[in-house]
């Protein structure tokens, strides 16, 4: 008889049980399937994804964060990255690629300056009031400015102020992000890389600062939530707010009708 043979033979059932439960298969085995599934999922996209979305199509206990870490380093040196946006994760092509895709891509309608100089002014500044906005431009704003920007889906009505008249706060979306490249809001420009693009002036006043974005997206402790309404009253207050900027103009009484010159009575 064989030796393995008569090692099988003397092995107790107790022996073989131990053995069948230290057998487990590879984790790569596993991880596979799981790579293949968040592929699929973000490749499909029509939008950013969130881990927890993902974390929704997979096993329980599925490890998320190091599957999309993996993915990253994969497609780095490829045609698409895997990148974050506003969070969350999306398939985009690589940068060094993108003027393939120039002919492809569609217009954009331009914005006016006064709606860039507000867009700018509620990304840097946001939680922000229609009165601040007023007061760091100089200028009152137009309703069709914010309207523009409330359309475009860039800008949207956070809360009230707390404050007398519980002004509306403006922010920025995710769609803003999304737009611009960004993962958060703190990710803007600062004033050396404003001043590199050449949109400051380098002869500035000593204590010109550039505020830091803030990335709170809930509401501050001086906001209320908005209420059933409040965006529609919003506009409605913005469209009087901007009848209340025209001048007045005085009504001027129409001139009494002279009779015809041909008029017997006129004649006499």
């Amino acid at each position: 008889m064989a030796p393995n043979t008569a090692m099988q033979m003397m092995q107790t059932p107790d022996e073989s049980e131990l053995l069948s439960d230290n057998v487990t298969l590879h984790p790569a085995s596993e991880r596979g399937p799981l790579l293949r599934i968040v592929e699929a999922l973000l490749f499909a996209a029509s939008e950013p994804v969130s881990e927890a979305a993902l974390a929704k199509c997979l096993p329980a206990g599925a490890d998320v964060p190091s599957l999309i870490a993996e993915l990253q380093q994969t497609y780095s040196v490829r045609g698409v990255n895997l990148v974050q946006v506003s969070g969350k994760w999306a398939m985009r092509t690589a940068e060094d690629l993108a003027y393939l895709l120039r002919r492809d891509a569609f217009e954009q309608k331009k914005l006016s300056k006064a709606a860039l100089e507000t867009l700018a002014i509620v990304a840097y500044h946001q939680p922000v009031t229609r009165a601040e906005i007023e007061d760091i431009r100089g200028v009152a704003i137009s309703k069709g400015t914010l309207d523009a920007l409330l359309e475009m889906g860039w800008v949207r009505l956070r809360g009230r102020r707390k404050t007398p008249g519980r002004p509306v706060t403006y922010g920025t979306t995710e769609a803003f992000l999304a737009h611009f490249g960004l993962n958060e809001t703190s990710d803007l420009p600062g004033m050396q890389e404003l001043k590199g693009a050449g949109l400051l002036d380098a002869n500035l006043p000593p204590d010109f600062t550039v505020p830091s974005p803030s990335n709170e997206a809930g509401l501050l402790p001086d906001e209320d939530p908005l209420e059933d309404g409040d965006e529609q009253l919003a506009l409605e207050m913005d469209q009087a707010e901007d009848e209340d900027i025209l001048p007045d103009v005085p009504e001027i009484d129409e001139p009494e009708e002279l009779p015809p010159l041909d008029d017997p009575e006129n004649q006499a």
